[in-house]
């Protein structure tokens, strides 16, 4: 019973590796969730594409969304593009809202969600996911290279 536990991570972080980005907007968006994990390649419930697009949306507004509201704005962001009305249900954008969340991408506040602090892309994937989380997850592995040399090191 304890196996299963022990092989939980307690971080787990995807990174891809596209082309040079020469896309926009939507798609730009798309690649983008690709490159981080929050997308997996060839998935046609690709809600969280657009749930980061009306955030983003949102941002240069400084506005501040409700779930429901994310919805609606997902809803008609998928109707414009003629996309079929796939993980729409407001269970499933709260739980992808919860992912975006769970990357530092964004924050909630009484319920209402935006970028985190209005910052840039750049700034909150820097700070949050490459210092902090990635940092993290290099190191335990480096921990575990070092528990590998010195267990199966060449004897001289």
């Amino acid at each position: 019973m304890g196996k299963i536990s022990r092989d939980t991570p307690l971080v787990e972080l995807t990174l891809r590796r596209y082309e040079k980005p020469s896309m926009n907007g939507r798609e730009l968006v798309r690649k983008f969730c690709l490159s981080v994990g929050v997308l997996q390649p060839g998935d046609s419930r690709d809600v969280m594409v657009d749930i980061l697009y009306v955030l983003l949306q949102a941002k240069g507004k400084k506005e501040e969304l409700h779930s429901e509201e994310v919805k609606n704005r997902v809803i008609e962001v998928r109707k414009g593009l003629g996309l079929p009305m796939l993980g729409i249900a407001s269970s499933n954008v709260r739980r992808q809202l919860k992912r975006l969340k769970d990357l530092y991408l964004i924050e909630t506040n009484a319920n209402l969600y935006r970028i985190t602090e209005f910052s840039t892309i750049s700034e909150l994937f820097e700070e949050k996911v490459e210092n902090f989380v990635l940092a993290q997850v290099l190191g335990r592995v480096k921990e575990y290279i070092k528990k590998i040399d010195e267990e199966f090191g060449v004897e001289k």
